[in-house]
């Protein structure tokens, strides 16, 4: 196979190894959503299994996908946010199954396939104001870094306060710590490591985090440091290998939508929930990335930017049938730039390295909370780096910006942030007079009056 000629790589001044290199560092960065993903879909009551095989096989297929119709070095997965706002907002928050909750997936896939083909979705990117997509990123942000504590115990219930630091002191006299508060501390010093890696550059820091995290567990747990307890949710750290190298069933998993609410308005709510999130996650990391690699035409476009979105969106179809949320094009992608990466072979090596890692199952998921926690903690500061993005200087702007930001964390939930930002921003704007100067969309009137209809009749 003449490799030159089907990625073009002398057109785009790169070669076989450095594309190779590219797509094994991308993988690198983004390997942390094998461990992770089945870890927060399993809150929701999903087969830690089947997730992990769903991960690993949605990324394969819309990374190769990517490749093919549009030659270009970004990488997809089940994305982080969108896992979250499945998990804890759909299913344990909203109270609908998991399989319900796929049902919305798919749907947003097949409407976001019919929107990438079309036109229409310039349109509802453009209805949005730039200021309120930057502040669904800080708020998704600060609900993943929020979740991230919570899985790691850091912090915890209170009655008097809602939430408090977790008590080593109580630990300690409750005989709990060997458990407990080791994974606290494990955790605590997880995030300091990754955070160092990150601030000296290190290629897939968030990865080692992880991995580093993990194996000071083991070590506390072959020194009796730490001693796994079952009655409290703490397991044994070392993977199983007693059933042999075997991919997990996806079975569980595959093809269990139920489409049960479909005419229902809260599942246009939730739908359109992670319609949102995914096109304008997928929009900014795809434009993002591109002009790091110098990708964008004159006029700041991506060419062939609708082969990138169907590759998305046939991903996040493909994803939800195999029972996984929804996949996305990784903001991590930007690491296999930095190396060279200018082609889909990048793709479609990370691609490759996803269904290799199939057969490492028992190690991806051994991989604990605690240690998966700091992984959490950390990308939620890389999304809130978009904070610097918003205007502030014009408060119609950047109050609607605010309350969506704080909405997400606080509400514990991604589409009351988004509800809440659109809400605001059109009644602030009509009411101060600025609506006609900035030129607000039918579209965000018509999103306006669907959400505050949500809040009266749900």
């Amino acid at each position: 196979m003449n490799l030159d000629k089907l990625f073009h790589l002398k057109e785009n001044h790169t070669d076989v190894k450095t594309e190779v290199m590219a797509g094994i560092t991308t993988f690198m960065t983004m390997a942390y959503i094998l461990a992770v993903n089945p870890n927060i879909l399993s809150a929701s009551g999903m087969d830690r299994g089947s997730v992990f095989t769903a991960t690993a096989l949605s990324a394969f297929i819309a990374s190769c996908l990517m490749a093919l119709l549009s030659n270009y070095p970004f990488v997809l997965a089940p994305g982080m946010g969108l896992n979250a706002y499945f998990t804890y907002t759909v299913v344990l928050g909203m109270g609908y199954s998991w399989q319900q909750a796929l049902a919305a997936v798919f749907a947003e896939g097949i409407i976001f396939i019919l929107l990438s083909l079309t036109n229409v979705r310039e349109a509802i990117f453009n209805s949005i104001p730039m200021n309120l997509k930057h502040a669904v990123s800080v708020g998704i942000g600060l609900f993943i870094a929020f979740i991230g504590l919570q899985n790691a115990k850091i912090v915890v219930g209170n009655d008097s306060t809602l939430v408090s630091i977790f008590s080593f002191k109580s630990s300690v006299a409750e005989g709990t710590f060997s458990s407990q508060g080791i994974t606290v501390l494990l955790a605590l010093i997880g995030i300091l490591v990754t955070a160092i890696l990150l601030a000296k550059d290190v290629k897939g820091s968030i990865l080692w985090g992880i991995l580093i995290t993990w194996v000071l567990g083991i070590i506390c747990q072959l020194t009796h440091l730490y001693v796994p307890n079952a009655d409290l949710g703490y397991y044994s750290l070392l993977p199983d290998f007693s059933s042999g190298i075997s991919v997990p069933s996806m079975a569980p998993t595959f093809m269990k939508m139920d489409f049960s609410i479909v005419f229902s308005l809260d599942f246009v709510v939730i739908m359109f929930a992670f319609l949102f999130v995914d096109m304008f996650d997928t929009l900014g990391t795809l434009i993002g990335v591109a002009s790091k690699a110098d990708m964008l035409d004159k006029d700041g476009k991506l060419p062939n930017i609708k082969g990138a979105l169907l590759s998305d969106a046939v991903g996040t179809t493909v994803g939800a049938m195999c029972g996984t949320s929804t996949v996305t094009t990784f903001v991590e992608s930007a690491s296999g730039v930095a190396e060279g990466g200018r082609t889909g072979l990048t793709s479609i090596v990370a691609g490759i390295l996803f269904a290799l890692s199939l057969l490492l199952s028992p190690i991806f998921l051994a991989i604990p909370s605690f240690a998966t926690a700091p992984a959490l903690i950390v990308v939620g500061y890389l999304m809130l780096t978009s904070v610097t993005k918003i205007d502030f200087s014009d408060m119609t702007e950047a109050i609607p910006c605010f309350i969506a930001i704080i909405a997400m964390p606080f509400m514990y939930s991604i589409s009351e942030g988004i509800s809440m930002g659109v809400i605001s921003y059109v009644v602030i704007n009509l009411i101060t007079g600025k609506a006609k100067e900035k030129k607000i969309s039918a579209l965000m009137y018509v999103l306006a009056v669907l959400f505050v209809l949500k809040y009266i009749f749900i």
